[in-house]
């Protein structure tokens, strides 16, 4: 049985907000920003205007103190964790800086009651989840209960596959009932057709596909070299291949289109193409939105779990006073009504290029990956019609 909402809502301190994904999302849910520190020009320029009344500092190294607060929130690096990244680890030069956060809490008086630490699921298994490992150390040496679940940006009304770590701490709540209690049985369709979308990454075909039907796959700051790559979307029985333009990519995050268009990125091409960059880094807003919903209720625990075992980490687990568990719920702790893709895109999209639709059928055709046969017949018919457009305006 649910116990009484609080009253209020909380002071937000964001680190590493990024376009503050977390920081919108909580607003929503009745919570204050106080101060968010960002370093990406790129990205305070997105906080500067969008989140203007916020104090802004840049650097978290430069950062002396935590305003007195009852939340830190931290998406922290996600580059050296991430499959997409150079999976360098926790002591990564980037994901390392998450040891800021701990040097803010402990000089902080008063301590915040929560800590959220936010990244990709990957880190569950990478280098054999010792970057987890490393995180719950450190919150049980202060005193820490913690919970985490990966959460899907799916069962929050967004057709976009995304999976992400949520952890929650504190010294003097208890996160179970906030993260675990709720679960729902994920509404996803069985195979397509030709009333959905499907989502691709163009720039794979080798080793993944990133195929999500009726959502496109998890969107992403950019390449390994650090170029733009939206997600491809097939809609079968069309025979074309598109990319959705940046103001459906800010919408599939949860934001307002041109949530990104700052005053920057009007005059400067740079900026402009910054913008997939950001977005692809970005907290998903509804997810942050329903986690700052559940922080003002005030549940008793009741999910069965099982002991922990060994190094492996689970989908979802708890630590207190000690102890240990894995818990069974699914990456979707809500089910949100969800459009299907096809019907969330506002904007024209773009067709995938004919450069890039040769790479990818080359690079799927060279691969063992199993994709759908129509699909490659598709984006064949595909780069015939767009060769044939190009001679033609070329004549």
């Amino acid at each position: 049985m649910s116990g009484e909402a609080s009253c209020s809502g909380f002071d937000v301190v964001g680190l590493f907000a990024g376009i503050g994904g977390i920081e919108v999302g909580l607003g929503e849910a009745g919570h204050r920003s106080t101060l968010v520190c960002e370093i990406d020009d790129a990205a305070q320029d997105v906080l500067s205007e969008r989140l203007a009344r916020v104090e802004l500092h840049a650097d978290i190294s430069t950062l002396d103190g935590l305003p007195g607060c009852d939340l830190v929130a931290a998406g922290f690096p996600c580059q050296d964790l991430s499959q997409a990244g150079g999976t360098a680890g926790i002591t990564g030069s980037q994901s390392s800086l998450v040891e800021h956060v701990f040097r803010l809490l402990d000089a902080a008086d008063p301590a915040p009651r929560w800590l959220l630490l936010e990244n990709v699921s990957f880190m569950l298994s990478l280098d054999g989840g010792k970057a987890m490992a490393w995180l719950v150390d450190q919150l049980e040496s202060r005193g820490f209960a913690w919970a985490y679940r990966v959460v899907d940006s799916q069962a929050f009304g967004l057709p976009q596959r995304r999976q992400r770590v949520l952890l929650l701490a504190s010294r003097t709540e208890d996160p179970r009932p906030i993260l675990l209690n709720q679960d729902e049985e994920p509404d996803l369709p069985d195979s397509h057709g030709e009333e959905y979308g499907c989502g691709f990454y163009w720039t794979e075909g080798l080793r993944g596909l990133g195929w999500a039907v009726d959502a496109v796959p998890t969107l992403k700051g950019g390449s390994g070299l650090g170029i733009p790559s939206p997600p491809a979307i097939w809609r079968p029985g069309s025979g074309r291949l598109v990319t959705p333009d940046v103001r459906d990519a800010e919408r599939l995050q949860g934001f307002p289109a041109n949530w990104t268009t700052t005053e920057a990125a009007k005059n400067d091409a740079r900026r402009r193409r910054d913008r997939w960059k950001l977005i692809g880094n970005a907290v998903s807003v509804p997810v942050a939105r329903w986690l700052g919903e559940r922080l003002f209720v005030t549940d008793s625990y009741r999910q069965l779990d099982a002991e922990l075992h060994g190094s492996r980490w689970p989908r979802a687990a708890w630590g207190v006073r000690g102890e240990r568990r894995e818990v069974q719920v699914s990456m979707w702790p809500v089910r949100w009504p969800r459009p299907h893709l096809l019907d969330y895109l506002e904007f024209d999209p773009r067709p995938l290029s004919v450069r890039a639709t040769t790479g990818f059928l080359d690079r799927a055709k060279r691969g063992n990956l199993r994709i759908p046969e129509d699909f490659l017949c598709e984006a064949q018919l595909h780069l015939n019609s767009m060769t044939t457009e190009d001679r033609l305006m070329a004549a």
